[in-house]
Parts: structure tokens; C-alpha cells; sequence
């Protein structure tokens, strides 16, 4: 038996819908401008490939949380997003064969440090501390593929407070799942517990301590937080 020197950290996980067992996150890999009118609103061309980044295992939170506002930012942004549950390890896999990788779907939230992007963007150094902060991966209960099918289409939104902000299709996809899971298992070998969260549609903004955001998918679920006041 191998022994630490320090606790072992517990396993970030996901609920799952409908059940008392969970997900066991490995990694989380974010899929950038991945709706066209999102990445237009950001002044980008759509048509150019997908690209990558990650946030940490333990960003992941449960619907229903408060996060605290997070430190160094006075723009903190939503974005909703489909995630997909890999259950399946492969490298360099098919488009054809990628979903059969998938073990499910959830919803979640890339919260996004936007002034230090915008900064970091600027200089040309990485995205790491605009996005893979504590608690920035809310992600809703998964839904087991077998029950849900892989959505093609189907609304996906977000509110703040009630009042709508982001509001498009699934369909509106520039890269589907079946081509992101693909693509991302070229550069790494993809294996179960790794999340992928898919890209936002147009309509990000910030938000504030003491409002809720709100938002799902249809087909797939849905996800609510709290944004709480900043840690003391």
C-alpha cells in the first residue's frame, strides 16, 4: 500500500441525474470560440480550427452552490456550455468512432476572470489565470448517453436573476461533439473522467455578488448557482 506524506486530496466528481453514485473527474478541457456569433462578438473568424485550454479537476462545483467572487478580477464573467463526459480512453480517434468515447452530458458554467484574459490576451501569455481558478467549472448532474442520445440540436441558455443572456441551438456548433472529442484526442490521449466542456454561445457578460445565474439544455439538464461575496 502506498503511503503520503500529506491526505490524500478527495476526488472532484459530478452528480449524476437521477442516482446516488457520481463522476470522477480526471481533467477538464474547454473548447474556445466554438458558436460563431461568439466568437464575432470577441472580433474572431469562425471558420478558424478549434483550440484548447484546461482548468483544474477540483474547479468543478455542483449545481446549487454559492461560489464566492473570485480574487484579482472586477469582470467576471458566464458562459453556459454543453459538457461532455468521456467513459471511453482513446487516442487519435475516428469522428465516426468519437461518440461511441462519450459516457454522458451535463451543463455547465466556464466562469471566466474576463479583465485578466483581456490582459493576458494583450501581452500574448496564457489564458491560465482568467480561467482555471477555484470553483470556475459548475457543471450540473450528468445524463448517461443511453438515456439521452447525443444531442445534435436543443436549446441552450443561460439567465441572470431570470432575465435571459445567452439564448441559441446546439446546432449552431461550429465544431459538433463528435468532431471536438476527435480533435481533442489528437493531442492527448482522452480517458474516462475527462469533461469537455463545448464552447458558449454569443451573449457573455459579467455578474455580480448576490445575483443567480440559470441555465440548461434541453435534453441534457440544467445548472444554478449563486455568485457570493468575496472571501475576506
Amino acid at each position: 500500500m502506498t503511503a503520503f506524506v500529506l491526505p490524500v486530496p478527495p476526488t472532484p466528481s459530478v452528480a449524476i441525474a437521477g442516482s446516488g453514485e457520481r463522476f470522477a473527474v480526471r481533467r477538464i478541457f474547454c473548447v474556445g470560440r466554438n458558436y460563431a456569433a461568439h466568437a464575432r462578438e470577441f472580433g474572431n473568424d469562425e471558420r478558424d480550427p478549434p483550440f484548447f485550454f484546461t482548468k483544474p479537476a477540483d474547479a468543478v462545483v455542483d449545481s446549487g452552490t454559492e461560489i464566492p467572487y473570485p480574487p484579482l478580477t472586477e469582470s467576471l464573467h458566464f458562459e453556459i456550455e454543453l459538457v461532455v463526459a468521456i467513459g471511453t480512453s482513446g487516442f487519435r480517434i475516428s469522428r465516426d468512432k468519437a461518440l461511441d468515447h462519450v459516457w454522458g452530458y451535463g451543463v455547465g458554467i466556464d466562469l471566466t476572470r474576463r479583465d485578466l484574459q483581456d490582459a493576458a490576451k494583450k501581452a500574448a501569455r496564457p489564458w491560465d489565470w482568467s480561467k482555471a481558478f477555484d470553483r470556475s467549472a459548475p457543471c450540473g448532474p450528468l445524463i448517461a448517453a443511453r438515456k439521452s442520445g447525443h444531442p445534435a440540436k436543443g436549446r441552450i441558455w443561460l439567465a441572470v436573476d431570470g432575465a435571459v443572456k445567452q439564448d441559441a441551438d446546439l446546432a449552431e456548433l461550429i465544431w459538433p461533439v463528435a468532431d471536438i472529442v476527435s480533435i481533442c484526442s489528437e493531442a492527448v490521449e482522452l480517458q474516462p473522467g475527462d469533461l469537455i466542456f463545448t464552447g458558449t454561445p454569443a451573449g457573455v457578460g459579467a455578474v455580480k455578488p448576490g445575483e443567480t445565474i440559470s441555465g440548461g439544455v434541453d435534453g441534457i439538464g440544467t445548472i444554478e448557482i449563486t455568485i457570493g461575496q468575496s472571501k475576506s
